[in-house]
């Protein structure tokens, strides 16, 4: 018998109560932005920050200088991780989220507002890397709490998919990202070099005041709740939630490890294989519709793979998604060298949605699991925004630097395959948390 929409909707809400549904959007809405602002300017990295703001009658030099400013942006993304993720290991993963929300909205849409390098000279770069360097403090807490938050008040046994619903919200920001470039970019070159590339970075002003709305509503999970409480009854000052961490290094270390392989996963695939696209004379729109695709995918795959991680444990999927990322690319690339759009969208949807996916939607699941609450957001932070720095950040640059130096695409292959390696050898030796009722913790509290 097939269920009416009504009663599916109603299964969805007496399965996963308010309180959790709240956590899940208002968790989803930050990485949403956060993803949003990233693939926004990486998109714009590779087809308009050349010519705007780094002028060069070299387009390899042009490229260059405009993935090192994407890089910039993640240099403050550890400084971030650690201010608010002390914040929402002592004062609420809630109070961190309605901050950072905002700081990232207001960044990003200063950048859509900066003259071109032709009005104002190197005044322009500059403000560029600033607001650039401002967006990624923000955009520095924002996983460790939204993780932390949402994955605390999943339901047992279900938070492998409660965590990849967060990497949903990326996958509409792909779409958001990639469609309003390529709505913008529809028109005349001139007008979107000029005006119409700024609009969808404006744009992430309307999106940070849906996040306010969806965040005023949210509530802390009984298990911060808890600690809370524990804390006020002992009236025990809190200790810093970063020497809490380091107390067992271990895992702090192998969060990091972890990381690198998700997080050059997106920004080799879609970003730096955008400007290799173009590089070999496919049009970029072709690139901004097939990230479009690959958005709408991810809503859905995301969720599959962290499914797939509740049955068959973290660890064995997030390792085969390593493997698959070291073995894949290479296809992916190829694909991308017959200029032909059906088959570069193909090569889009092999390097990144099965492979990419199942990682990104395993890893905040994986990292929440490997510390206790009262440093939990403090370590998520440093596992994810560490590892995309050294490595997402960088990610694009290397891989440019690396096929212009050889004039091949396989030593940015090779990149690939090592860091995947050594995603794989620390998820291999990590400590999780079972995903059970009553768990307890991996560490006595001291």
């Amino acid at each position: 018998m097939v269920r009416t929409e009504q009663e599916q909707q109603a299964s969805w809400r007496t399965a996963i109560p308010r309180k959790q549904r709240r956590a899940v959007a208002g968790g989803s809405i930050g990485t949403l932005m956060e993803y949003f602002d990233y693939y926004l300017y990486g998109l714009a990295s590779a087809t308009v920050f050349p010519t705007v703001f780094f002028p060069n009658n070299d387009p390899v030099v042009g490229t260059l200088s405009s993935f090192a400013s994407f890089a910039f942006g993640f240099l403050l993304r550890p400084i971030g991780g650690l201010i608010f993720g002390h914040v929402g290991d002592r004062m609420g993963r809630k109070t961190m989220l309605m901050i950072t929300v905002v700081g990232m909205g207001i960044s990003t849409a200063a950048i859509g507002l900066i003259p071109p390098a032709g009005a104002i000279g190197i005044a322009a770069p500059i403000l560029l890397l600033f607001f650039r360097m401002l967006q990624g403090l923000f955009v520095g807490g924002e996983m460790g709490g939204a993780a932390a938050l949402v994955v605390e008040q999943a339901p047992p046994g279900r938070r492998g998919l409660f965590g990849a619903l967060l990497i949903s919200g990326a996958g509409i920001a792909n779409v958001a990202s990639a469609g309003l470039m390529a709505a913008v970019g529809a028109g005349s070159k001139s007008f979107f070099m000029e005006w119409g590339w700024r609009i969808p970075f404006v744009f992430a002003l309307v999106l940070a005041i849906i996040a306010i709305v969806l965040r005023s509503k949210l509530e802390e999970s009984d298990e911060f709740k808890d600690l809370a409480a524990a804390r006020a009854l002992t009236q025990e000052k809190a200790k810093s939630p970063l020497r809490e961490v380091f107390r067992h290094p271990k895992n702090a270390i192998l969060g990091i490890l972890i990381g690198l392989p998700q997080s050059i996963a997106g920004y080799l695939v879609l970003t730096f294989g955008l400007a290799f696209m173009v590089s070999k004379g496919t049009q970029a729109q072709v690139g901004f519709l097939g990230t479009m695709i690959v958005g709408v995918l991810q809503v859905f795959a995301a969720p599959l793979w962290g499914s797939l991680s509740d049955k068959i444990g973290r660890r064995k999927t997030y390792i085969g998604a390593c493997i698959a990322f070291a073995l894949l690319l290479y296809p992916a690339f190829a694909l991308y060298g017959t200029q032909v759009a059906v088959l570069i969208w193909l090569g889009m949807i092999i390097g990144f949605v099965i492979p990419g996916v199942a990682m990104q939607g395993t890893l905040q699941t994986m990292l929440v699991e490997m510390f206790d609450v009262e440093a939990r957001t403090t370590g998520v932070n440093i596992g994810y925004q560490i590892s995309n720095t050294i490595g997402g950040g960088f990610a694009p640059l290397i891989a440019t630097a690396l096929s212009a130096a050889f004039g091949s695409v396989l030593p940015v292959i090779i990149y690939a395959a090592a860091i995947a390696l050594i995603g794989v050898i620390a998820t291999a030796y990590a400590s999780f948390r079972p995903d059970v009722e009553n768990a307890g913790r991996l560490h006595e509290m001291h």
